[in-house]
C-alpha cells in the first residue's frame, strides 16, 4: 500500500507533496527493484536512541522531536530520505508555527538520527540539512534588583530551591549539568561538571555564596542537587516570578540565570575567550551573543575620534 500524498497534504499541510513519492515511501516490502529494506523514523529512534543520546532532559525532548516527525509523515516506512521531502517537513513545521531556531533543533536531532542510520544500512541516501537562519532575539538576563526578588520568592517556596537558584546564576551551570553535579567533582572550591550539552567536561571555580550553599547541603548525597525535580523547580519558579512582578516577560525562564552569569563576566571586564570556557560553548560565536555588553572594550575609541578637537 502506498502513502497517500495527498492526505499528507490535507490532513498534515505538507506542501507540493507530489506522488513520486510513492516510490520510496511505501507500506510493502517490494520495491520497482525488488526488496527493499524500509524502516520509520519511531523504529530508528528506537533503535538508535540509547547509542545516540545520554538519559535526561534533552533525550526526552528528542524522542518527542522525532515523535512529532513521525506523525506528519504518519508513520511511513522509506528506504531513502530525498531532499524534497525534507524540505516538505521543514514547510509543515514552519506551518505548525515552529520558528527557525525549533526547526533547527528539530533537524538537528533528524539529521543525527539518520546520519546513524546511513552508516547501519539502514537508509540508502540523506539530505543535505541547511541550517534555517535565525533571528537575533533580545538577550533578557536579570539585575541584582530582579535577582533579588525573584530569589526572595523562590525561597519562601522553597530554601532547596533558593539554593540551587543561587549556584545556577554563580557558576553559570545549565540545570542538567548541576543536577548531575556529585560531590567527589567538587574539589578546592572548584566543581567540573561532566555531564554537558557539548559531551566535553568543563571546570569552574567557585564564588563564596556558592560555597556556602554547597557547605549547607552537605548532607546530601550522592550530590548536592540530584533531589531537585525539575518540573517542580520550574512550577515554584513561574510561581514565584509572578509575585515578584515579573509574571510578563516569556524569557525569564530557569535559563536565564545562565545568562545572568555571562552578562555579569562581560560587563565586569572578563574577555570573551574566558566567558567561552566558563559556559561550555563550543564555539565563540555561540559566546558572542553577549559581546554587545562589553561596553567597556569601546571606551578607548572616543579618545582617538576626539584628537582633532585638540589640534
Amino acid at each position: 500500500m502506498t502513502l497517500d500524498a495527498d492526505k499528507l497534504v490535507s490532513d498534515f499541510g505538507i506542501p507540493g507533496m507530489r506522488s513520486g513519492y510513492e516510490v520510496n515511501y511505501c507500506f510493502g516490502q517490494q520495491g520497482p527493484t525488488g526488496v527493499v529494506k524500509e524502516t520509520s523514523l519511531a523504529e530508528l529512534f528506537h533503535r538508535y536512541a540509547d547509542i545516540l543520546w545520554d538519559e535526561g532532559h534533552h533525550k526526552y525532548n528528542v524522542k518527542a522531536f522525532i515523535g512529532e516527525l513521525d506523525e506528519i509523515l504518519l508513520g511511513a516506512r522509506f528506504s531513502t530520505f530525498s531532499q524534497d521531502l525534507l524540505d516538505n517537513l521543514i514547510g509543515a513545521l514552519r506551518k505548525r508555527g515552529n520558528s527557525n531556531a525549533t526547526i533547527n533543533r528539530k533537524m538537528a536531532a533528524l539529521s543525527k538520527l539518520l546520519r546513524k542510520a546511513y552508516k547501519m544500512g539502514d537508509v540508502h541516501s540523506l539530505p543535505e540539512f541547511r541550517r534555517q537562519k535565525e533571528r537575533a532575539g533580545r538577550l533578557r538576563f536579570l539585575e541584582a534588583d530582579e535577582e533579588e526578588a525573584l530569589f526572595r520568592e523562590i525561597g519562601i517556596r522553597s530554601d532547596y530551591f533558593l539554593q540551587f537558584s543561587i549556584f545556577l546564576v554563580d557558576s553559570g551551570a545549565r540545570l542538567g549539568e548541576a543536577i548531575g553535579l556529585k560531590w567527589n567533582d567538587i574539589h578546592e572550591g572548584r566543581a567540573t561538571f561532566w555531564i554537558t550539552k557539548s559531551g566535553r567536561s568543563r571546570t569552574v571555580p567557585l564564588t563564596a555564596r556558592a560555597k556556602e550553599v554547597l557547605n549547607a547541603l552537605a548532607n546530601r548525597s550522592p550530590g548536592p542537587f540530584t533531589a531537585v525535580d525539575p518540573q517542580k523547580y520550574r512550577a515554584a519558579w513561574n510561581a514565584a516570578k509572578l509575585d515578584a512582578g515579573l509574571g510578563e516577560e516569556e524569557d525569564i525562564v530557569p535559563h536565564i540565570l545562565r545568562h545572568t552569569c555571562a552578562s555579569r563576566l562581560v560587563r565586569g571586564g572578563i574577555d570573551l575567550r574566558r566567558v567561552q570556557m566558563w559556559l561550555g560553548h563550543q564555539t565563540l560565536t555561540m559566546t558572542m551573543r553577549y559581546a554587545h555588553l562589553a561596553t567597556h572594550d569601546l571606551d578607548m575609541c572616543v579618545p582617538v575620534l576626539e584628537r582633532h578637537l585638540a589640534s
